[in-house]
């Protein structure tokens, strides 16, 4: 038991994994349904847990979904930051991996419905979906201006992006956006 001069203690591992694993069921199950047919019973069932323990974790099927939704956008955003920072590998193969770690993996169908449902309720996840897309540019923008400048990195960081949202729709497969991704970014990164 913590004092209240020590502060509440941590949670444990297990307790973290544990919210991690029931996160990513919501997550599936808000996709598989949409947000307004999902019920805290069908989540609860998905992640294994009974229904009153998911309301222990969750107040309400608004606080599940935003934490879903912005422990999903922050693994994004870890693991793009991750990749750009490996400076031994050439920045083409680290914008690829960046960029397929942000949106490519939510190219195609069954995955296109995670993208969807957290697209379609942006006042449901609040600030972060303003901040996430907004920190994936300043880390693109970051790693061209390293061999570019700031200036033209701007520029092309910018482009890529809308270059990623228009394939992002257009493609069928996760494959067919990489291939055709790998193309603009041989054209726009010297």
């Amino acid at each position: 038991m913590s004092s209240p001069e020590a502060g509440p203690l941590a949670p444990s591992t297990t307790e973290t994994d544990r919210r991690t694993a029931v996160l990513d069921s919501a997550l599936a199950t808000f996709a598989r349904f949409g947000y307004r047919k999902t019920s805290m019973e069908e989540v609860a069932r998905a992640a294994h847990i009974s229904r009153p323990g998911l309301y222990f974790l969750f107040s309400s099927k608004e606080a599940l979904f935003r934490a879903a939704a912005t422990q999903a956008v922050e693994r994004d955003i870890a693991a793009v930051a991750h990749v750009l920072a490996e400076a031994d590998r050439p920045l083409p193969q680290r914008l690829l991996e960046a960029f397929d770690r942000w949106a490519g993996r939510y190219v195609g169908p069954p995955a296109r419905d995670i993208a969807a449902v957290v697209e379609d309720n942006p006042d449901l996840i609040g600030r972060i979906a303003q901040a996430a897309p907004q920190r994936f540019e300043e880390l693109i923008m970051d790693a061209i201006a390293v061999d570019a400048g700031r200036a033209r990195a701007v520029r092309v960081a910018q482009t890529m992006i809308s270059t990623s949202i228009g394939l992002k729709y257009q493609a069928e497969t996760r494959e067919f956006y990489l291939e055709r991704l790998k193309v603009a970014i041989d054209l726009l990164v010297p």
